[in-house]
């Protein structure tokens, strides 16, 4: 949040934000004024002229209030990186019925656009971050708007002050121009903390969009959970109980032959072991496909160093020590490398890679890096995404950074307690 510079640097930098600050604050309370500037000048002729202004009062509130909010939200995680979510109600897809109407969540219409208008006047009234909205728009002109106008104001003084020839006029010019400098660097900071206060959505919004995110996160396991069992059924159908109806085959015509062609029985005989041996190959590698032995005998550091012998990469794992972790946690993290190792080695073409686990009072944090080609991004729908969508099970997280020529690294993080 801090300024890095000379003090005049700080100073024009701290200037030019006050003066923002300051724009986007007094919004609200600029209608307010209009307000009472329309009553007074409508108050002698009509005695309902109070009407006027408090309906301009209410509707420009309500009008400014996200726009103010949205745009405050900006300037922070603009200056400070600090993200504060907006917590809005999502509208729900509009969707045609059989018999024609259309439904948007809260009732049907006769029309798609009558649908859309419907559901965003009902979001708007029944949206708790309204009101929430509305609180901070009335709030911030107080909590940071009169500080923001510090600066402003004492650089205005100063203009009207050192250009009269009064000499009282001139030391307030002065006086107001030290003001306004020692003043800039530090008079838009009180927006930071009014925001985080009182912008983040309130405990209820966060259930609500915790809500969903579970249900989300429970449709994503079913699916993942349905796609591997038919994995499974097929590589059993086709490859495993293939082998095992051909070595039954095998046997019964070796037991015929026994008796009249000895040679030929041993030869099926030879060939169905080799098939056993096969298929005991195939079962073995679904088994480490499922839940690797590795992984429940040693460990997740250990299965890593193994899965990384494995790797068509260079790939170096390092760890502060072993750990072991819950099994479900174990599992994701360890598939997660794979497919990393996986589409570094398939995608971007990379030589090396390198695996680091480290545990800590946060969770464990496992990082992958690559020398490959770089470029990777999350995009919906693709595999990244799907690691996050795994990870987000477990309220994991998953940081990507990955520029044009590399390197790429990805570090997983997962909330838990070790042993």
């Amino acid at each position: 949040m801090g300024q890095r510079g000379s003090w005049p640097v700080r100073a024009g930098v701290g200037f030019v934000r006050a003066c923002a600050v300051a724009a986007v604050s007094m919004l609200v309370p600029a209608v307010w004024a209009a307000a009472v500037a329309l009553g007074i000048w409508w108050g002698a002729a009509n005695p309902w002229s109070w009407l006027a202004p408090v309906l301009l009062v209410c509707l420009g509130t309500a009008a400014l209030a996200r726009p103010v909010c949205r745009a405050v939200r900006f300037l922070v995680a603009r200056w400070t990186s600090t993200v504060i979510p907006g917590g809005y109600r999502q509208a729900p897809p509009v969707t045609q019925l059989s018999t024609g109407y259309w439904w948007n969540g809260f009732g049907y219409e006769r029309s798609r656009r009558d649908a859309l208008m419907d559901q965003q006047w009902r979001l708007r009234v029944t949206d708790p971050a309204n009101r929430r909205d509305v609180r901070f728009a009335a709030i911030v002109p107080f909590a940071a708007g009169l500080p923001a106008c510090v600066p402003p104001a004492g650089v205005a003084l100063a203009a009207l002050g050192l250009s009269r020839q009064d000499t009282a006029w001139r030391v307030a010019g002065a006086l107001g121009l030290l003001v306004a400098v020692a003043a800039a660097p530090y008079a838009w900071r009180c927006v930071v903390p009014a925001a985080v206060r009182f912008l983040r959505p309130s405990p209820a919004m966060a259930l609500a969009d915790r809500v969903d995110e579970l249900t989300a996160q429970r449709a994503d396991a079913t699916v993942a959970q349905a796609a591997e069992i038919r994995r499974i059924e097929r590589d059993l159908h086709d490859g495993a109980q293939a082998r095992l109806v051909l070595l039954g085959l095998s046997l019964a015509t070796a037991e015929k032959l026994m008796e009249t062609d000895p040679e030929q029985a041993r030869a099926l005989m030879r060939e169905a072991r080799a098939g056993a041996t096969a298929s005991l190959a195939e079962l073995r590698e679904l088994v480490r496909g499922i839940n690797p032995p590795v992984l429940n005998d040693r460990g997740l550091v250990d299965a890593l160093r193994a899965l990384a012998l494995d790797s068509p990469l260079e790939a170096v794992v390092t760890a502060d020590a072993p750990l072991r972790l819950e099994p479900p946690v174990e599992s994701a993290l360890y598939f997660a490398v794979a497919e990393l190792l996986t589409n570094a080695a398939k995608h971007a073409h990379a030589d090396r890679a390198r695996i680091s686990v480290a545990a800590g009072s946060a969770g464990v944090t496992v990082e992958v890096e690559d020398d490959g080609r770089g470029g990777a991004a999350v995009r919906a729908g693709g595999g990244l995404d799907g690691l996050r969508r795994r990870l987000a099970v477990f309220d994991g997280t998953l940081e990507i950074s990955s520029p044009a020529g590399g390197p790429t690294r990805v570090r997983m993080m997962v909330p838990c307690e070790s042993s």
